[in-house]
């Protein structure tokens, strides 16, 4: 049975308008043909089927890039182990992806539809399950954490330092997802906010959302000594080993978390490269991590930190949006750039940095396919 990626694009086409109704549908099936699986997923399905239909969305649209597709589902496969998911599990879960496709195709659905999508869906079993029997012979599906460290910096933000209780090695600018004892099955991405250390500790940049609940769950109720869970390292953001150029760092909010990380990593590598960190954020007082950026600033003179505030008239310094803010420096067309926050600010940036005339290969971020590693809910 031959992959069609064409056929499979345009017949998803026809779902895509109906997501939230298919997402729903999916887990119905699949919940009635095995009820076991429910227990592997939270209470509340909102944000699952979402997260659902972003990972299908990405799959299908990437079916034309084998490679990066093969590693996202590597990651994927690696990511499902946390959950209780096993190679068993994902016969079921073909079926009912079918059946979803099926029901929400219409008349649009054909013999030479059905196959495409049964082709397209075991390739994808199979590079998941290869990656998840790999990691598993290497890696727990999860790692306990103490957490060490707990500095509640604002209102709604805190600093976490935690350490995981077997080896975890990642790369600065990645990302994983935690689980609070408060919040079973209910797993949420924040980036690591420091290069890797011999010591193995792990910082987070946490804001409490509204209505989030691992979030608010870090931000007010942790306390030092408590235990969480971390998945394995996710994410593609991270340094070009093969180039020395300057770097341009752009952070909204808590997406300083994985710049910061990289920055330490240049600093740590002892190669002097120029590092220009943008920090954008709506007040004063939003700008939680300064005081430790500028002792960083006055130890490696090659970093600088240009602090810039949207919402804070009293604000001694650049005021405005973090990427209107580089049109007033010099040409950033030599650099390496790398961004993290919201998705609207890392759009925007991405605009904005392209029409400065930054070549689109050097613009580095993350789609965060987990949600939103700057700020999980």
């Amino acid at each position: 049975m031959s992959l069609n990626p064409r056929i499979v694009k345009e017949s998803f086409a026809h779902i895509e308008p109906f997501a939230d109704k298919a997402a729903a549908y999916f887990y119905g099936r699949l919940f009635a043909e095995n009820p076991r699986l429910r227990a592997l997923f939270p209470p509340a399905m909102d944000t699952q089927r979402d997260r659902l239909f972003h990972a299908l969305t990405k799959i299908v649209w990437s079916l034309d890039s084998p490679d990066a597709l093969a590693a996202y589902l590597g990651r994927l496969g690696q990511d499902h182990r946390k959950f209780g998911v096993f190679s068993e599990h994902y016969a079921s879960v073909g079926r009912a992806l079918i059946a979803t496709i099926r029901t929400f195709s219409g008349d649009a659905w054909t013999d030479e539809v059905e196959a495409a999508w049964t082709a397209a869906y075991g390739a994808a079993a199979d590079l998941m399950i290869q990656s998840a029997e790999e990691s598993a012979a290497t890696s727990p599906p999860w790692w306990i954490a103490e957490v060490l460290e707990h500095e509640r910096c604002t209102g709604d933000i805190a600093m976490l330092a935690v350490r995981p209780n077997q080896p975890f090695c990642y790369t600065a600018g990645q990302y994983v997802t935690v689980q609070t004892s408060r919040w079973p099955r209910v797993w949420r991405p924040y980036s690591i906010a420091n290069a890797p250390r011999e010591d193995g500790v792990l910082r987070f940049h946490v804001r409490a959302i509204p209505a989030g609940w691992v979030s608010g769950s870090l931000v007010r109720d942790t306390r030092v000594r408590e235990t969480l869970l971390l998945g394995p390292p996710m994410g593609s953001m991270a340094l070009d080993p093969e180039s020395d150029r300057d770097l341009l760092l752009v952070a909204g909010g808590t997406g300083l978390a994985p710049l910061k990380a990289i920055a330490e990593q240049v600093i740590l590598s002892g190669r002097h490269r120029n590092i220009h960190l943008v920090l954008g954020a709506r007040t004063e007082r939003d700008l939680y991590d300064l005081r430790d950026l500028r002792l960083l600033q006055s130890v490696y003179p090659w970093l600088h930190v240009v602090p810039v505030v949207s919402e804070d008239p009293a604000f001694d310094g650049m005021r405005g949006m973090a990427s209107d803010a580089l049109s007033r420096f010099h040409d950033w067309d030599d650099h390496d750039v790398y961004v993290a926050g919201p998705a609207a600010m890392i759009s925007r940036t991405v605009q904005q940095l392209q029409m400065l005339g930054v070549p689109p290969p050097r613009i580095h971020h993350d789609a965060l396919d987990a949600g939103g590693a700057g700020a999980g809910g």
